[in-house]
């Protein structure tokens, strides 16, 4: 194509990258910081040219029987231009070009291969990589790009409505939903885009290339111990110098009721080892040389509870300490002196 005088003019110094031809004299150029719109003569109208700046925020593009239009959102306002609509898709992938550029989104030299948009969803297949924007414009900050050499896996499955792309990016699987009726094109200018990057000639054997470097990472860390984190110590340890706790240590520890515990073998084994017991507490107590009143009393007391247990079962009367026995609470022998009632606590 032709670049005409005008636009050479315009441009200056700054290099024209590429240009798609509108018919007749019409042209759009585009430079590394915005692209031209050139108008030749008609009937009408004079040769005219357009500048419009790739530092854009958003571009929406809509289109008509006859005419594909291109809105152009800055900070400072909008603007807009119209191009056959046969030449919409060409003066898209261009323009994208020159943002993606400008933005430091692609390289330098790196081309748009093709533009798809639907519904809510564009997808932009570049030289080195995929780029999925979402909403209804072509343009905007909301998007996601997938670079070529990162990719370690490319499928593609068809269902009733939609197919998907299920492109995996260092090992996580990105899938796009694109309609049946444009998937064909679309895994065409993906595939292919793909097979030069990676100078392959068939989807297995680009799978079997980037599988490849995969599986000759380093697993290693995989192994690893697990970390419980700052805080946090592991039920099990391997540290043999802990002594651990006898979990039989506090089974035999005095009771808090003020009850000492019944030995095996029923009532006559504890009252013999509860006789035995209070006749060395009485001999301790009379053989230190203590008040032997004090230690009568004890034995007394103590006496009195055994016989209590031994008759009536966990009834009875008043503990050592001064408490009830276990099956207390109105029965055993305090309760016959308030209500003269009979004995009634082995059965519960």
């Amino acid at each position: 194509m032709d670049i005409p005088d005008l636009v050479q003019r315009t441009v200056g110094d700054e290099e024209i990258q590429a240009g798609v031809s509108l018919g007749d004299e019409d042209a759009v150029c585009l430079t590394p910081t915005r692209t031209i719109v050139y108008n030749g003569d008609g009937l009408l109208s004079d040769e005219q040219v357009e500048e419009f700046s790739h530092d854009v925020e958003q571009i929406a593009v809509s289109e008509g029987r006859r005419k594909t239009k291109f809105v152009l959102g800055y900070i400072e306002g909008t603007e807009s231009f119209t191009v056959p609509s046969n030449r919409g898709d060409k003066v898209l992938e261009l323009l994208l070009e020159g943002v993606l550029r400008l933005e430091g989104v692609i390289d330098e030299r790196e081309s748009v291969v093709g533009v798809y948009r639907f519904s809510e969803l564009v997808l932009v297949v570049c030289e080195g990589r995929l780029i999925k924007l979402i909403g209804e414009q072509v343009w905007n900050d909301d998007f996601e790009v997938y670079p070529f050499e990162s990719v370690t896996g490319l499928e593609f499955e068809r269902a009733s409505v939609a197919t998907s792309i299920a492109l995996a990016i260092d090992g996580r699987p990105q899938r796009v939903k694109v309609p049946n009726d444009n998937a064909p094109v679309v895994r065409q200018t993906l595939e292919q885009a793909l097979f030069e990057y990676y100078d392959v000639g068939s989807l297995e054997e680009l799978n079997r290339v980037v599988g490849d470097d995969i599986d000759g990472t380093d697993d290693d860390e995989g192994t690893s111990d697990l970390d419980f984190g700052p805080g946090i110590d592991p039920l099990v340890t391997d540290d043999e110098d802990e002594p651990l706790g006898d979990p039989t240590a506090d089974a035999f520890a005095a009771d808090d009721t003020g009850v000492e515990p019944t030995p095996a073998g029923g009532d006559e084994a504890g009252g013999a080892a509860e006789d035995a017991s209070g006749d060395a507490t009485e001999d301790a107590g009379t053989g230190a040389g203590g008040d032997a009143s004090t230690a009568d009393r004890r034995v007394v007391c103590r006496n009195r509870w055994r016989d209590g247990r031994r008759r009536h079962g966990r009834g009875g009367v008043r503990g050592p300490r001064g408490r009830l026995g276990r099956g207390d609470r109105g029965n055993g022998v305090d309760g016959q002196r308030r209500g003269e009632r009979g004995p009634t606590w082995g059965g519960r």
